[in-house]
């Protein structure tokens, strides 16, 4: 908390939270009810995060965006530095009261950064990514950094049960007392509403969010090929950006070849999805590894079966044969059988599997929840009664 000489001073500086990410599009698109709640309570919400278009989003929200160097692709451990001290000169220039870190580098290098500068932080573990899935020279290192860096925040969320327990196992946690179960980021079930599924006389699949080969999108596109011979009239879309800063990301030169060959429709990206959801009669995401995917929340909130593949995260939303289906990952001939199923299913069926999506997400991820966790733990780390709770959720 900010050192105050008067109680005058004190009401003069509005208490300040950080939010960190190694892209702004990440913050406003998962984070935009925290913000609301902050904003709301007069808190000084700062993003730090490389500049992107939604820099001049986050500021009509309320929010005070920073430029923040991370080369998410990069292990050059000089531009990680650089990230590193970039932090530690803004958080001793800002004295945050609070400070959230999201994704790897900003989990890693700001928990450092936050401890060097005496600021308290939560490390929000979003997803794994290459790190457990690939055996690599660059996953070891980062295993050996999360040990080293996850010693020093107040709390480390875990958005998934397997996560936690890859953790553990792994012995990357000094204080596993310190760790959290937060069941996702959640959904405005509210913002993303019933909708009833399209009338059309074809079936269409839309995989959503950044086009990464980890995402499965090869093996989605792979499994369009095996159907389309059997279901020519079936679509399979695709919604998100190309060539991100990420290992994993998939080249335009791709997008076109498939497009091409008329196996997928590209639909660009998009800060709005849930036309694109109200559309579709299935939303697919065969990911290889999540921490709790949007994606597939949003869908099931708007009433949409929804077919993933059995892996962390994933799992977590999607009860197999209840609000949709399961299939093996990094497996397009499974995948494919899973989308049949879709396929063959009668309208009404569709709309039941939807429908109990809805149900599930409604009492299971309801982002009111979410929001009632960040304001209890900026209670319990800021003593300010704005923060007290009201809902009794439990930690």
């Amino acid at each position: 908390m900010k050192p105050s000489t008067s109680t005058a001073s004190a009401q003069a500086a509005p208490l300040t939270v950080c939010l960190v990410c190694n892209t702004g599009f990440a913050i406003y698109t998962y984070r935009q009810g925290v913000i609301r709640m902050l904003v709301a309570k007069g808190v000084r919400v700062i993003v730090l995060a490389p500049r992107d278009r939604t820099f001049a989003l986050l500021e009509q929200m309320g929010c005070q965006c920073i430029d923040l160097p991370v080369a998410s692709k990069g292990t050059n451990p000089l531009r990680d530095l650089h990230t590193l001290a970039a932090l530690y000169r803004h958080y001793r220039t800002i004295r945050p009261d609070v400070v959230f870190h999201y994704t790897i580098k900003a989990n890693i290098y700001g928990s450092v950064a936050a401890w060097l500068a005496r600021v308290p932080s939560i490390a929000v573990t979003t997803g794994l990514g290459y790190v457990f899935i690939q055996k690599s020279r660059a996953a070891s290192v980062a295993k050996a950094l999360y040990r080293f860096a996850f010693r020093f925040p107040r709390e480390v969320w875990f958005l998934n049960r397997d996560d936690h327990t890859a953790f553990l196992d792994e012995r990357l946690l000094a204080h596993p007392e310190r760790a959290k179960l937060l069941h996702g980021e959640g959904v405005d079930i509210d913002h993303f509403g019933l909708t009833p599924l399209p009338r059309s006389e074809h079936v269409t699949f839309v995989l959503i969010g950044r086009l990464l080969w980890d995402k499965g999108v090869g093996e989605y596109v792979e499994a369009a090929r095996i159907l389309r011979a059997r279901h020519p009239q079936a679509r399979f879309q695709l919604l998100g950006p190309v060539g991100v800063d990420n290992p994993s990301a998939i080249a335009q030169a791709d997008i076109d070849g498939w497009t091409g060959e008329g196996l997928v429709e590209y639909l660009g990206e998009a800060h709005d999805v849930r036309p694109f959801i109200a559309q579709a009669d299935c939303v697919v995401l065969p990911s290889y590894r999540e921490g709790v995917p949007r994606t597939l929340m949003e869908a099931s909130a708007m009433g949409r079966p929804i077919v993933a593949t059995d892996v962390p995260g994933c799992r977590e939303v999607v009860d197999d044969g209840v609000t949709g289906l399961l299939c093996e990952v990094k497996n397009a001939q499974s995948l494919a059988a899973k989308l049949e199923r879709i396929l063959n299913m009668d309208e009404p069926a569709r709309r039941e599997m939807g429908l109990r999506g809805r149900d599930k997400v409604a009492a299971e991820f309801d982002e009111a929840l979410v929001i009632e966790r960040y304001r209890q733990t900026l209670h319990a780390l800021t003593g300010e009664n704005v923060f007290q709770s009201t809902y009794g959720v439990q930690r």
